[in-house]
This record gives C-alpha cells, sequence and structure tokens, in this order.
C-alpha cells in the first residue's frame, strides 16, 4: 500500500474525494478541513493500492493539482485493516508488477542530477578500480562495482527517452559526461602518485589475470550489459529493489574506467583501449535494456487496463458529501 495526502483548495475538495471514493484499490479515506497552511487549503489523505496509484495520480493532476495545491506519496510497510486488503483485491493487476510512473521519474530525477556525492562515490568507485587492476583483486572490483553510483544516471535517461522527458535525459548524461572525466583524472592521478613511489609498475598489470574480463569487450559484454539493463528497470518499476545490488556486480563500467586510466598510463594501450570499449559498450547496452523493459512494461500495462476498464469504470460506491 501507499499513502497518499492531498493538498487542495477547498472549492476543489468535493471533486477530490469524489475522484478518490470512485476508484478501486483506494481506501481509508480522511479529510481535514483547513489543515493545510501553505498552500492554503484542506487535506484529504487515503491509502492506494499500488497497483491503482498511477491512475489516482492521473486523476487527481487533471484537477491541476500538482499545480494549485499538493500530491505526495510514500510507502507503508505495514497495513492491518480489513478495508486495506479489500482495496488491494479490487485493484486490477498485482502491487509487485505495477508501475507508478511518477514514483519512477521522481526517483531517477533525484539520482540523474551531478553533484558532489555523485562525483565522490565515483571517484572513490574507479580508485578502488585502479586498486584491484594493481592488486589483480576480483573483490576488490566488485567493491568498486558495488560503490559506483553509474546505474541512477543511466536508468534516469531510459525512462527519460521513453517518457519524452528530455530536461532528465539531458540531466543524468551531464552526470556522466562530466562524472566518468573526473573521476578517471582523480585516478590518473593516484595512478601517478602510486608509480612515482613505486607502488605498482607495468608487471603487476602485465601479470595479473583474474580481473582480465574487465578489458576484454566481446559478445557477452553486451549480453551482461543488456541483462543487466533490464533487470535494473524491472527492480526500479517493481517492489523488488533489493535486486539493484546484483545489477551493481554484473555491470563493469567503473571497473573498466579504472583499468583504461591504469594500462594507459603504463604504456598498454592495447587493454586501455579494449577497457574503453568495455566502458562504452556497458552504458549503451544497459540504457538500451532499460528503454525496451519499460516499452514492454508500458505495452503489458496499457493491455491490462483495456481488459480491466469495463470493471472499473464505475465502482458503485455511493457519492462522497462533504461534513
Amino acid at each position: 500500500m501507499l499513502h497518499l495526502r492531498v493538498l487542495c483548495p477547498a472549492e476543489q475538495t468535493q471533486d477530490v474525494l469524489a475522484r478518490l471514493a470512485d476508484q478501486p484499490g483506494v481506501t481509508h479515506l480522511v479529510l481535514l478541513r483547513g489543515a493545510a497552511v501553505r498552500p492554503a487549503g484542506d487535506v484529504v489523505e487515503a491509502d492506494v493500492a499500488r497497483e491503482a496509484a498511477d491512475e489516482v495520480l492521473d486523476r487527481l493532476c487533471q484537477l491541476d493539482l500538482d499545480h494549485t495545491g499538493g500530491i505526495t506519496l510514500e510507502q507503508v510497510d505495514t497495513a492491518v485493516s480489513d478495508h486495506a486488503e479489500r482495496a488491494e483485491r479490487a485493484a486490477p493487476g498485482d502491487g509487485a508488477d505495477a508501475v507508478v510512473w511518477e514514483e519512477l521519474l521522481a526517483r531517477t530525477g533525484d539520482e540523474a542530477r551531478y553533484t558532489a556525492t555523485f562525483q565522490a562515490f565515483l571517484v572513490i568507485a574507479c580508485l578502488l578500480a585502479a586498486v584491484g587492476v594493481v592488486t589483480d583483486s576480483p573483490v576488490t572490483i566488485v567493491g568498486a562495482m558495488v560503490v559506483g553510483p553509474e546505474f541512477g544516471p543511466l536508468a534516469a535517461i531510459a525512462v527519460g527517452l521513453v517518457l519524452r522527458r528530455w530536461r532528465l535525459v539531458r540531466s543524468a548524461a551531464l552526470a556522466l559526461a562530466v562524472g566518468f572525466p573526473v573521476a578517471m583524472l582523480a585516478t590518473a592521478g593516484a595512478t601517478v602518485l602510486a608509480e612515482w613511489t613505486g607502488l605498482q609498475d607495468r608487471a603487476a598489470l602485465v601479470n595479473g589475470h583474474q580481473v582480465d574480463f574487465v578489458y576484454q569487450v566481446g559478445p557477452y559484454s553486451l549480453i551482461v550489459a543488456l541483462l543487466a539493463g533490464a533487470a535494473g528497470m524491472l527492480a526500479m518499476t517493481s517492489a523488488k529493489s533489493a535486486a539493484l545490488v546484483g545489477v551493481f556486480i554484473s555491470v563493469t563500467t567503473v571497473p573498466a574506467a579504472g583499468y583504461a586510466v591504469v594500462a594507459a598510463l603504463l604504456g598498454e594501450w592495447g587493454r586501455a583501449g579494449q577497457s574503453f570499449a568495455q566502458l562504452v559498450v556497458n552504458l549503451v547496452g544497459i540504457v538500451a535494456a532499460g528503454v525496451v523493459a519499460l516499452l514492454l512494461r508500458r505495452r503489458a500495462e496499457g493491455r491490462a487496463n483495456r481488459r480491466a476498464s469495463p470493471g472499473t469504470a464505475r465502482t458503485g460506491r455511493a457519492p462522497v458529501r462533504l461534513p
């Protein structure tokens, strides 16, 4: 279940209540007259089944409440209520498969911006990858995969392309276009320092073989990127967000960037070129798979809505009257 809170002008409250009461999957409807201070108005609260949330938001936005008032959604961890169970049964579809598009836009929008925190995580991840390359340590490479924050902007690009939110695409592309070069420059500086102090040399790169998968680009590189992108987007559009950790460990974006820097500075230009190709293949593959996964979800959702529309257009509930 999701908890919905609507701030609306008093003159629109009747319409808000009517639209919520007419929706399957909505329960625990509450009116707090005059409770909103800024913007001034009434507050309407309800619990909404996840699979009904997208349609509920659409109907509320038709009232222009996203401009005249405010709409917020938050996750309900536990709902002990027969009314909540009936609402979930009444809503078409399954909550785990439902996509709340506004929630997805909000999540990806937060992760698409270039921030100091994003850059810091990317620098640390690339440095970890460089250490993993020099020490021939797959465990450290996996650590770099987990720390890397790049999946957020990649997912944002996919969402922006599907929903035609070009500002989101530009913001995410800027984060990647600035973030990776800065992180690679920082890694280059650390590599030069390590070579100057004798902590690494060319032999350490050439003789290590446990992390060769980072730069060995091939058909399976694209296959893994496609599978990881599809899995990541499914995790972000459903209630299975724990699967994202597995996605992070599957892709070799940050490790490839770190390997390319180390290899280039040690004169291994062939390996540096392959590592850069690995980076590009993973970036493109993840975005492409994310776009396809979202398009398939939208198509499936459209078919489900068409099948459910005859039974959900009217719920037979009595109209809500203001006290």
